[in-house]
């Protein structure tokens, strides 16, 4: 089992070795640390020096391999590293420019999160958790794809005997400008809520798997109801727009992104393999 892993020598590359490591520790993962330069560049400079400080930032019992790859693309050159090396996850760091602790969409990110095959994980700004994760979140609303992120949240709760919680929100603003009256804009949500984890309790092989309705004034208002733990990974889906088995940010996750004060792994549409 592989993850590769964008580094780049700075804070944004530390935020991703580090929620790497969190993820693989539990399940022997091995990653790949993967150091992409231009095409042009004939050799890089202080090569040595980067992959001693790459390697150092992996935590005792993880293993760990760094790569150089010329690439114009720096998301290309992750995404060719992924199906190369028949990788599981891609993970990066999020943009300097966001609060602490939160995340802002850079450009290489943003590429991954329209192109990728595979899942892709966001660190947040300043992540340096070493502790195992300790509950995952799967975002299950109405549209088409829940499917997919249900299935992988079950799968990899179990794997890693972890809590699960499902959760869908609700963006009450969209729902007053149909003049709909509170309970009646919630039912269906409650409705669908209660079937989901009726199913996924019958699935899982162990561990506990509890259901929230969150809703607020706008999605980042629900996202900050939700109470969080350090230790949690929340699982999204891509939008229904995107190609099959490929990633694409919908307007939704985008702004579940923007709230989020932890991590955040993004699921291809359709995406099968659940051994993650």
């Amino acid at each position: 089992m592989r993850y590769v892993v964008g580094y780049t020598p700075n804070e944004s590359g530390a935020d991703a070795i580090d929620l790497a490591s969190v993820i693989a520790r539990t399940q022997g993962a091995r990653l790949d640390l993967v150091y992409v330069v231009g095409e042009r560049a004939a050799t890089v400079q202080n090569a040595e020096a980067v992959q001693r400080d790459a390697l150092d930032l992996v935590p005792e019992g993880v293993q760990a391999q760094f790569h150089v790859r010329h690439s114009d693309s720096y998301a290309s050159g992750l995404i060719e590293a992924a199906v190369e090396y028949s990788a599981l996850l891609i993970v990066v760091g999020a943009a300097r420019s966001g609060l602490f602790k939160r995340f802002t969409v850079g450009s290489v990110a943003n590429a991954l999160l329209h192109a990728s095959p595979v899942p892709v994980a966001l660190a947040p700004r300043g992540y340096q958790r070493t502790e195992p994760l300790t509950r995952l979140t799967a975002m299950v609303g109405t549209r088409e794809g829940w499917e997919s992120v249900t299935n992988v949240g079950i799968h990899a709760a179990d794997r890693r005997h972890l809590p699960l919680r499902l959760v869908s929100l609700v963006e009450l603003d969209e729902l007053t400008q149909r003049r709909y009256e509170l309970d009646n804009a919630l039912s269906p949500a409650r409705q669908h809520a209660n079937t989901v984890l009726t199913e996924a309790a019958q699935r899982r092989s162990g561990g506990s798997t509890t259901v929230t309705l969150a809703h607020g004034r706008t999605i980042e208002e629900a996202v900050d109801s939700l109470g969080w733990e350090d230790g949690e990974l929340v699982i999204v889906g891509s939008s229904r727009l995107a190609e099959r088995r490929k990633l694409f940010m919908g307007a939704t996750a985008n702004k579940i992104l923007r709230a989020l004060p932890v991590p955040m792994v993004v699921v291809p549409r359709e995406y099968e393999r659940i051994d993650d």
